[in-house]
């Protein structure tokens, strides 16, 4: 039996240069950070007592004797891809799906771990994110960047650049008190609206080509000036909020449905009761706020937005793991 245990991100700057159309032509670049909320994949080999040879429990539960019968496109692939047979999947996690966190690409990088792992071999964070990111974008040709599968593997507080030669992580570095000082401003709110945020893209992905890029363009220049907040100890760290307020007006001009009347209210609302700035967590259209508040206004804050379930987290530093290892003998059915 394999279990994971997988860092759902935050992202703070740059979402959307991380598309491999707009970054291999224009450069990308992302500030995010994982923290202390999880999802966990459990997989061992189903015993050979029952009638069907694979069974999976997420959202649903699926009995099936053949691979192709699997109805959740990320296991189905994944399982042909690394020629997975006769298991047992289990997925739990700490925050809804479909909420902005990169649920899915968390999943994808827990389950392909736990799948390695089920084979006794080893898998690097580097393989983790490229195989996540084909099982995610080829392989079931969803929308989307290449941010989520990257942070969910590596974890930590990272600028992530893209350009036609890849990608690469670089933790940002900054002292644990001013860290803990930024976590501490920042305020987290489940909004209760959840999508797909392949559907956000798509969906966005119709609007004026022109118009977008000129905003995706200042998205992208905002991540270097919100580096230089972090790093530099001089700087006034509030200004960080200050910069999220700018970076989620860009994105709200990217598409028409990055948001929603529902969700500005909510955002207007926060920002009246003190906050420096904030964003919509993801693609859009629904999930998880974040806002930016000094302390004497957090509370007047989350009073404004009583209505909502406030989720405290910490940053955390793993990144996927394997949390439970215990290999098995395995034999693979002989067909007849």
């Amino acid at each position: 039996m394999i279990i994971t245990k997988t860092p759902f991100r935050m992202s703070f700057f740059g979402g959307g240069t991380d598309v491999q159309d707009y970054f291999k032509e224009n450069g990308g670049a992302v500030i995010s950070t994982t923290f202390d909320k999880y999802c966990y994949v459990n997989v061992r080999h189903l015993p050979r007592f029952f009638e069907w040879s694979t069974e999976l429990t997420y959202s649903r539960i699926e009995k099936v004797s053949n691979i192709e019968e699997i109805e959740h496109p990320a296991i189905r692939n994944a399982m042909k891809m690394l020629d997975m047979r006769e298991i047992r999947l289990t997925y739990e996690a700490d925050l809804p799906a479909r909420s902005g966190l990169g649920t899915s690409s968390s999943f994808a990088v827990g389950m392909l771990s736990a799948f390695y792992a089920l084979k006794g071999k080893y898998a690097d964070k580097k393989k983790l994110a490229n195989e996540a990111i084909y099982l995610e974008r080829v392989l079931c040709q969803e929308a989307g960047g290449w941010q989520d599968q990257i942070a969910a593997s590596y974890g930590g507080f990272n600028r992530i650049n893209f350009s036609s030669d890849g990608y690469e992580v670089l933790p940002i570095i900054i002292s644990p008190k001013r860290k803990k000082q930024l976590n501490d401003n920042l305020l987290l709110f489940f909004t209760g609206f959840t999508r797909f945020s392949s559907d956000i893209q798509k969906a966005n992905a119709f609007e004026k080509k022109e118009n977008k890029k000129i905003q995706l363009k200042k998205i992208f220049e905002l991540v270097d000036e919100a580096e230089q907040i972090l790093v530099d100890k001089d700087r006034n760290l509030d200004d960080f909020g200050r910069l999220l307020d700018e970076t989620w007006k860009s994105k709200r001009r990217t598409g028409d449905s990055v948001s929603t009347n529902s969700i500005d209210e909510l955002y207007n609302r926060g920002i009246e009761a003190g906050a420096l700035g904030g964003k919509l967590l993801g693609a859009g259209g629904g999930g998880f706020l974040v806002f930016y508040a000094q302390p004497d206004r957090r509370e007047a804050v989350k009073k404004a937005l009583s209505d909502l379930m406030y989720i405290p987290f910490r940053f955390e530093e793993g990144g996927s793991r394997v949390i439970y290892y215990s290999p098995e003998t395995y034999e693979p059915k002989v067909e007849q």
